[in-house]
């Protein structure tokens, strides 16, 4: 017999514009809140920053979210009450665990929202609970017809741990 922490919280969703992804990502930050990790996988060009954009948009941080691909990690603080965004693109990062300790991000966690993109096999030690985003392109037969096929993306959110056992991330994809 399964007990609640051992079924994943899990959405899928097709998101088929920029904007919808932005969308997305103003309605995810409606389930974070501080102490929360999010690791964001996909291809290059998938969405990731465009997410992430949406995310500091619904959390209310100050500060354009752009890629942090050069400076590794940026701080977003928050414009009110809420928690402050810290965005990391681990790409270029080789190291795991022990490089992003350079980081602090671990300091930064119980009072922040991280997100971390290219974040698998780098950052789980960092929380036992975390969502994980994997946004993948429609290709061959999931792809749709329509010319604007090339903007679909399939998103999958999972929740990982106790934090996100019982929580209804259906409502992502209205």
């Amino acid at each position: 017999m399964s007990t609640l922490h051992e079924i994943p919280a899990t959405a899928q969703l097709a998101v088929k514009s920029a904007e919808d992804m932005r969308e997305l990502g103003r309605r995810l930050a409606a389930l974070l809140r501080p102490g929360d990790l999010v690791l964001l996988s996909g291809e290059l060009g998938a969405g990731k920053t465009t997410l992430t954009r949406g995310l500091g948009e619904g959390l209310g941080v100050r500060g354009a979210v752009t890629s942090p691909t050069f400076v590794i990690a940026r701080v977003h603080p928050p414009l009110g009450d809420g928690p402050a965004l810290v965005h990391v693109d681990a790409y270029r990062l080789s190291g795991g665990l022990d490089e992003m300790e350079d980081l602090d991000l671990d300091v930064s966690l119980p009072e922040s929202v991280i997100v971390v993109e290219w974040g698998d096999g780098k950052v789980e030690e960092l929380s036992e609970d975390r969502l994980r985003v994997v946004i993948e392109r429609a290709v061959g037969a999931d792809a749709p017809a329509e010319d604007d096929a090339d903007d679909v993306r399939s998103v999958t959110v999972t929740g990982v741990g106790a934090r996100w056992a019982g929580v209804d991330l259906a409502p992502l994809g209205r």
